[in-house]
């Protein structure tokens, strides 16, 4: 069974950075593609942006294009998400994903494994 822990989240100001971690375990990562979704209140969860076990490229939301990257290490069985000027609107409970397929998924219920999520609040 896929067990996913996400850590990293708090509070930032406008403009600012976060990196936030996903640390896999259960299963063997490399074989995995993950995706980061966020969820603020009141509103459906949204895919952010993944990255794909077989190619090793990444794909973003338009809304975090330029700001967010998503990298994976394999060895660590990790994936991050380094957010850069961070923005009042990207205030919300961040969650990491897994899935098998080959490509990156970008709606949630395609995902198979999911972690606990972390919340990120950006202040202006």
């Amino acid at each position: 069974q896929v067990q996913l822990v996400e850590s990293g989240g708090g509070l930032a100001q406008a403009g600012g950075s976060l990196r936030l971690s996903c640390a896999f375990s259960g299963r063997t990562f490399g074989n995995y593609t993950m995706g980061w979704f966020r969820q603020a209140p009141g509103k459906e969860r949204e895919f952010v942006g993944g990255v794909s076990w077989s190619s090793g490229r990444s794909y973003y939301a338009n809304s975090v294009k330029g700001r967010f990257t998503i990298s994976r290490v394999n060895a660590k069985n990790t994936v991050y998400l380094q957010m850069n000027s961070l923005k009042p609107e990207d205030t919300a409970v961040y969650y990491c994903a897994a899935d098998q397929s080959t490509v990156v998924l970008t709606t949630p219920r395609e995902y198979d494994y999911w972690g606990q999520g972390t919340q990120v609040t950006v202040s202006s």
